[in-house]
């Protein structure tokens, strides 16, 4: 899957083809976006502009969870994905993304951090 780029594959007013200079740079390469499971620690480490490294998370077991009420993070491990909002699809699959609602061992946890972006999935105990 290679993401086109409107300023190197463009054509001119009369419909003749410009020439481009230049390749693509490793950075404008598009890949599939990752979608975080369950399963033991895995990530997947990739370079960006700059000379920048991004951490995705494929799969993972556990959660650092926020506790209001005791005011403490532990890590807790996930049982199951119960909902993810953001597509229903995700839900079906058991995909983890930031929103989703997951069954742990305290109870409902809800995510906040973005695991396809940062490599680490950050929750807040949901009290019903």
């Amino acid at each position: 899957m290679v993401k086109s780029l409107e300023n190197i594959r463009k054509r001119k007013r009369t419909g003749g083809r410009i020439k481009h200079t230049r390749g693509r740079r490793s950075d404008e390469k598009d890949t599939f976006s990752v979608d975080t499971l369950l399963g033991d620690h895995s990530v997947r480490i990739k370079s960006s502009r700059g000379g920048n490294i991004k951490v995705s998370l494929v799969t993972d077991n556990s959660v650092n969870v926020i506790d209001k009420s005791t005011n403490t993070i532990k890590k807790i491990s996930i049982n199951r994905v119960l909902k993810n909002p953001s597509n229903r699809d995700y839900e079906r699959r058991g995909v983890i993304t930031r929103g989703a609602i997951l069954d742990t061992e305290l109870g409902k946890v809800r995510v906040l951090s973005r695991p396809g972006q940062t490599g680490i999935i950050d929750g807040i105990l949901i009290n019903e």
